[in-house]
């Protein structure tokens, strides 16, 4: 019980994190609107701002968070941070102008880097065969909430555009008050690090990571991986229009069910792929496995055949918990909040750099004058960074063993 709660909690924050994301897109065209008085198109490119500064801020500030949580205590930062976040939220539900907006995506994006102080708790309270499955679970928590939050997001909106912010407030504020009942520290003063602003930057942190051994090579194949993995949010809704007709209920429910899948795989199916391949061998299986189902999707001619393969599609999403369970052990006790903030940090330049390549490769393949017409050709980029994946993981095959 001493372990089920504070879990439990940590689960919980990643979900509201991830809720309270999903929860304002249903809601954000017609609030940007509102407040500029411009057109849907204008509203758009102001989505993507919003977004992008949102993205910048995580990869910013997730070293710096998880070096703090590191200094100071898991506690005390998420507990401040779930405040922090409550507040944006009720600050956006009363918005007036854009700018008002864009100030709170800035602190958005800093209160979600602490992420990577969630995932240093569960590494902290975590026997090293533990760790992969575990973060496993906070992925599973993560996607969960994608699932709900824009669900909820449309059901909300029927009473006003600012409706989801208040709701995503009160979740914020109801979890922080469990977790100021159910949440012990786990930073003693055996593993607290001090501050090092040098270090507490991505870039510092990076470098220092990197030193590491059989570390660097892992940060990279997150990247890689990632930016591969990020095709599906950044053209499905595109691809699937394009290549079969789909509607947009179509596509929310491909989407959904895609979230559940891996919900499902990394909050129960991961645990059975660890006992039987162990860390090192479960990337090689979702390497693999991944770089037949983006040939599969980039050359399929048929929806329904595409929509039954969707849930499948899921068991690639492996990769990334096994890979946090290798690095997590090969850095030192005192660092676990750096290591999950780089790591974020890593994650999060794919989020900002991905959705521009695979949206260009698409428009490239998919438009009137493309030289072939192969709407599915980001996919295929994306088996290809699977390869180079693979070459990256083996280039020196006993690092993660090492590690």
């Amino acid at each position: 019980m001493t372990q089920r709660l504070p879990i439990a909690f940590i689960l919980l924050t990643l979900l509201i994190d991830a809720m309270g994301i999903g929860l304002i897109l249903p809601v954000m065209p017609d609030l940007i609107q509102e407040v500029t008085g411009g057109t849907l198109a204008q509203a758009a490119l102001w989505g993507g701002v919003l977004t992008t500064v949102f993205a910048v801020m995580q990869f910013l500030f997730g070293p710096t968070v998880g070096a703090l949580s590191d200094r100071f205590g898991r506690r005390p930062v998420l507990l401040v941070s779930l405040g922090v976040m409550a507040l944006d939220y009720l600050v956006m539900a009363l918005a007036g102008t854009i700018w008002l907006l864009l100030v709170t995506r800035v602190v958005g994006g800093i209160t979600a880097a602490t992420q990577s102080t969630a995932t240093a708790y569960i590494a902290d309270i975590s026997r090293p065969e533990e760790k992969a499955a575990r973060f496993g679970l906070t992925g599973a928590a993560f996607g969960l909430g994608f699932v709900l939050g824009p669900m909820a997001g449309g059901l909300l909106s029927e009473f006003g555009t600012r409706a989801p912010f208040f709701a995503a407030a009160a979740l914020a504020l109801a979890n922080m008050a469990f977790g100021w009942v159910v949440l012990r520290e786990t930073v003693t003063d055996r593993i607290r690090r001090r501050f090092d602003p040098l270090r507490a930057n991505p870039f510092g942190a990076f470098r220092q990571m990197g030193s590491l051994p059989g570390v660097q090579r892992l940060l990279l194949l997150v990247f890689l991986y990632e930016f591969a993995f990020m095709v599906y949010p950044s053209v499905w809704a595109y691809f699937t229009a394009a290549r079969f007709g789909w509607e947009a209920r179509t596509i929310g429910l491909s989407l959904a069910l895609f979230g559940i899948s891996i919900a499902a795989v990394q909050g129960g199916l991961i645990r059975l792929i660890l006992r039987r391949f162990g860390e090192r061998g479960t990337v090689f299986w979702g390497l693999g496995f991944n770089t037949f189902a983006f040939l599969f999707l980039a050359l399929v001619q048929n929806g329904t055949v595409a929509l039954a393969f969707t849930p499948f599609i899921a068991l690639g999403a492996v990769v990334t918990p096994a890979l946090q369970g290798l690095m997590s052990q090969a850095v030192p006790d005192d660092a676990q909040g750096e290591l999950q903030g780089v790591i974020s940090s890593a994650r999060a330049m794919a989020m900002i750099l991905s959705p521009l390549a695979m949206t260009s490769v698409f428009a490239a393949f998919a438009g009137p004058g493309a030289p072939l017409h192969l709407p599915g050709a980001p996919f295929l980029v994306s088996m290809a960074l699977m390869v180079v994946c693979g070459l990256v993981y083996v280039a020196r095959p006993r690092a993660g063993a090492a590690a």
